[in-house]
């Protein structure tokens, strides 16, 4: 969309002088792109889900506030534009009308003069202002983020109340402009900067721009977001007939089988059925077979995220490259994928997969290879075999890997590892710890290696992952420690690339790079999604979008750089029939769905 520019004189705002308009903008906007919610949606009700573990902050910023819980408290800000996932076109949030800068650097945008916080006030330049100022704040004890805000973003540009610019770091690609500008707002009315922040807001709520806000906190056991009442999005194009319960509540429940427990007796509306023993299997229940809970199988185009072993470089058995090597071809995951996976999963070649020409497709993951394995590890060293079978080195050391991991369902695959690892020699000792306990021990580098994935978005993002400068730091996501010149200097060619094509070359041969350090140890890669759910949650006919990697995410999903969550309602007279017919015998047809609208073949 055309619109005439308007060039402002300099005025005075809480937060600095405000520059002029460019005068020759072209201004775009997008409302003819489909619409992907369901318009039968109805408002209402309670979505009951869960979380393995209460998390130690409600903070977005600063110490332990990475952990799983920070998915939700990251959605109920929105920023200025995400992606329509269908599309790919650039979609309205905060900002409904935008502008590429004739520098390759800025991006200027309209603000929606609709958008508020959830307390009343209005959303202003003046809230991106200062999230700048506070992102580079040392005051947030947030190394990440102070480093992100001061290189790859240079300056935020107030014109008016609803007028702004951001400015890159370095100049790129139009394609990376809108993936990396368009950052959310903290509300500036709100927060004051102080030496005591962390400790000052590590429980406060803050006003957000989003449709939920966070209502009642029990600590170590629950916490529920409120829809905001007269929310200003409600009737946005892409807003629309979405964000449909009142209230969210999300339970700690620490053992998936008790949360299963839960989900059975209709106290949760949803559970994941990714695993393939939970599918297969554990669905083999009265409450499947009778209609009451339904079975939804849906393949996406999502990227796919790094799962795998992350060897921590700095250790001292570690730093060995040959032994690195030789854990790469010790762990069985073609075995662990034929049988306890069913072979509904693939095997992960690289870091990631799924992002078109960013991903290295002539990589291969390393096989499994017991005789292999021992060559490397007697090249480190590890030439006598102990009684237990285990290599040892001339100190008698035995070769002993220590895997922290999170998630207790997973304790058989490790096992599965386990026992095949012995035949190449490698003790593997399993460390099952608590989840937010768990990722924080990892941020604080005090893990062996870390059986984890990361989040993927659009692109891969490699600084805070690889580059030296975060290696050796407690709270950055460098938990492999690596301190590789090579790969440092490929991901600052990278950050800074200006023509996509040579970002995507640059990507793979930090690929490459990180293949031949011998750090990651792919696992597997899951093309779909799968969940159960009880008949009186209701999505769409086609349940999803392409980039949908949850099926029942009650929030935006706008942390994967695409906006495509908050499809689902809560149908309140099914749910009364459901439980009239429990109480009477009364059965419905068995639902199985196999969705197959976006598999890619």
């Amino acid at each position: 969309m055309g619109l005439m520019a308007i060039v402002l004189p300099l005025c005075w705002s809480p937060f600095g002088w405000s520059a002029s308009l460019p005068a020759d903008l072209k201004w775009e906007s997008n409302d003819t792109d489909p619409v992907y919610a369901d318009p039968e949606a109805r408002r209402g009700g309670t979505f009951r889900d869960f979380m393995s573990s209460f998390p130690l902050t409600l903070r977005k910023y600063g110490p332990d506030s990475n952990g799983g819980f920070a998915g939700y408290v990251r959605e109920t800000n929105l920023p200025l534009l995400s992606t329509h996932p269908v599309t790919g076109h650039p979609m309205p949030m905060l900002a409904n009308q935008w502008a590429f800068g004739a520098d390759h650097k800025t991006l200027y945008f309209r603000i929606n003069p609709k958008a508020r916080w959830s307390d009343g006030q209005p959303v202003t330049a003046d809230d991106w202002v200062f999230t700048l100022k506070m992102m580079r704040s040392k005051e947030i004890n947030d190394p990440w983020y102070n480093n992100y805000y001061s290189t790859q973003i240079s300056e935020v540009t107030r014109f008016d109340d609803h007028t702004l610019a951001i400015t890159s770091g370095t100049e790129k690609s139009r394609e990376d402009l809108l993936e990396s500008l368009p950052f959310s707002p903290e509300p500036s009315h709100a927060i004051k900067l102080t030496s005591d922040w962390v400790k000052e807001y590590n429980w406060k709520v803050l006003p957000v721009t989003g449709p939920y806000r966070i209502g009642e906190v029990k600590k170590g056991k629950a916490i529920t977001f409120e829809r905001v009442k007269d929310w200003w999005g409600n009737d946005e194009r892409y807003f629309q007939h979405r964000f449909n319960p009142d209230r969210i509540e999300i339970k700690v429940l620490r053992d998936q089988n008790i949360a299963w427990q839960h989900f059975l007796r209709g106290e949760l509306d949803t559970f994941p059925l990714v695993m393939p023993n939970w599918w297969h299997d554990k669905s083999k229940t009265p409450e499947f077979e009778k209609g009451y809970i339904a079975r939804l199988w849906f393949y996406n185009q999502t990227p796919q995220p790094p799962m795998g072993l992350y060897l921590n470089t700095a250790d001292p058995l570690l730093r060995d490259l040959d032994v690195r090597l030789g854990i790469q071809h010790a762990l069985a995951f073609d075995k662990m994928i034929a049988t306890l996976l069913r072979g509904d999963y693939q095997r992960l070649n690289t870091y990631g997969s799924g992002q078109g020409n960013f991903t290295n497709t002539d990589l291969k993951a390393r096989p499994f290879d017991p005789k292999l394995a021992r060559e490397y590890f007697a090249k480190a060293g590890f030439t006598k075999t102990g009684p237990d079978g285990i290599l040892r080195n001339d100190k008698g050391q035995p070769l002993t890997l220590t895997i922290t991991y999170t998630t207790a369902e997973h304790a058989q695959r490790l096992t599965l590892l386990r026992e095949e690892a012995k035949k190449a020699g490698l003790n593997l000792e399993l460390n099952l710890m608590d989840a937010s306990a768990g990722f924080k021990s990892m941020l604080e580098k005090k893990h062996q290696s870390a059986w984890m994935a990361w989040s993927g978005g659009r692109y891969p993002a490699y600084w805070e992952h690889f580059h030296r400068v975060n290696a050796n730091k407690p709270q950055t996501n460098n938990i492999m420690n690596l301190d590789d010149e090579a790969l440092s200097a490929l991901v600052e060619q990278y950050d800074k690339a200006f023509d996509f094509g040579k970002k995507a070359e640059l990507s793979r041969l930090i690929q490459q790079r990180l293949y031949e350090l011998a750090s990651f140890v792919p696992a597997y890669q899951v093309p779909y999604t799968r969940a159960g759910a009880w008949r009186w949650v209701r999505l769409p006919k086609v349940p999803a979008t392409p980039q949908s990697d949850l099926l029942y995410w009650p929030l935006d999903g706008g942390n994967s750089g695409y906006s495509f969550g908050g499809l689902l309602w809560i149908d309140e007279e099914a749910k009364a029939q459901t439980r009239a017919a429990i109480k009477s015998g009364q059965t419905f047809p068995a639902v199985t769905l196999i969705d197959t609208t976006y598999q890619q073949k």
